[in-house]
């Protein structure tokens, strides 16, 4: 057994456990990459919470992560409600057509909404000035840039939880809602009191999935905005990104790693304990 076990207990000592302690011990000095590094204590702990520009990105993470949790969550509930209706044609090809979007990068995905966006030559602004709307160039505009790599991370995220949200529909069963029907129950009645209980332990998967989703996000702003127009899309990994290979600050990108990684874990053990105690009540 030991010996099947072995590659893995090397690969994962290697690129998981080694990088982590080495980025534990850099978080507390002054580290460039170069040169001779001095221990530093505290100091980069500190200054990720008193640092104006992080303050800031940590105020957009939280912005993006309230736009794409709630509006991610809430189409792929309700496209799960409309595919799991077993009347409905091709309900196979458009579950594998919305699903499809989640295997592209999203980096690749950005790059396409990238020149849909664009005010020159993007279909997109295209298609709305034959309607008399005019767009713009969102990506440079500090109130939509915001909302528009949420949108691209939304359409890219909703259908690998609507697949989640279609599995919890498919576990609840049909005598509940036959039985509700009887009772002369609505559509809405049905879906309050039936659907939404039943699904609760899906909901509190999906809900802590998309917010440790929210937090990890670079790709698509990185790609879209690169933190900009005047840091309204920086974010806290694009923070990282930024300490770390551009300004080669070292330290200090690995104790702001630390800071997301402890929020991570947060809300991880919450959702441990949601469960735990949905176990509790159910037993």
């Amino acid at each position: 057994m030991i010996a099947f076990l072995t590659p893995a207990i090397v690969i994962l000592t290697v690129f998981v456990a080694w990088p982590m302690i080495s980025a534990l011990r850099l978080s507390f000095t002054d580290s460039s990459g170069f040169g001779r590094e001095e221990f530093v204590g505290l100091e980069n702990y500190v200054r990720v919470f008193t640092d104006g520009d992080i303050l800031r990105a940590m105020g957009n993470t939280a912005l993006y992560a309230v736009l794409f949790t709630p509006l991610a969550i809430a189409i792929a509930l309700a496209f799960a409600l409309l595919l799991n209706n077993p009347s409905l044609p091709l309900r196979g090809l458009f579950r594998t057509a919305l699903f499809t979007p989640f295997i592209v990068s999203l980096a690749v995905a950005a790059f396409a909404w990238s020149y849909l966006l664009d005010p020159q030559i993007g279909l997109l602004n295209f298609w709305l000035r034959g309607v008399g709307i005019q767009l713009g160039n969102v990506l440079q505009d500090p109130t939509l840039a915001m909302p528009a790599v949420v949108l691209v991370a939304v359409w890219k995220s909703f259908g690998f939880y609507m697949v989640i949200f279609l599995a919890g529909l498919q576990d609840i069963p049909t005598s509940l809602y036959e039985a509700a029907r009887v009772d002369g129950a609505t559509a809405f009645q049905r879906f309050r009191n039936i659907t939404l209980p039943m699904l609760a332990n899906t909901m509190g998967f999906v809900v802590i999935v998309a917010l440790i989703a929210a937090l990890q996000a670079f790709d698509q702003i990185y790609v879209m905005t690169g933190g900009g127009p005047y840091g309204t899309t920086q974010t806290i990994v694009m923070e990282i990104y930024q300490s770390g290979f551009r300004k080669l600050e070292l330290g200090f990108a690995s104790a702001l790693s630390y800071v997301l990684l402890l929020i991570t874990l947060v809300l991880s053990l919450a959702q441990f304990l949601f469960f735990s105690r949905r176990e509790k009540d159910a037993a």
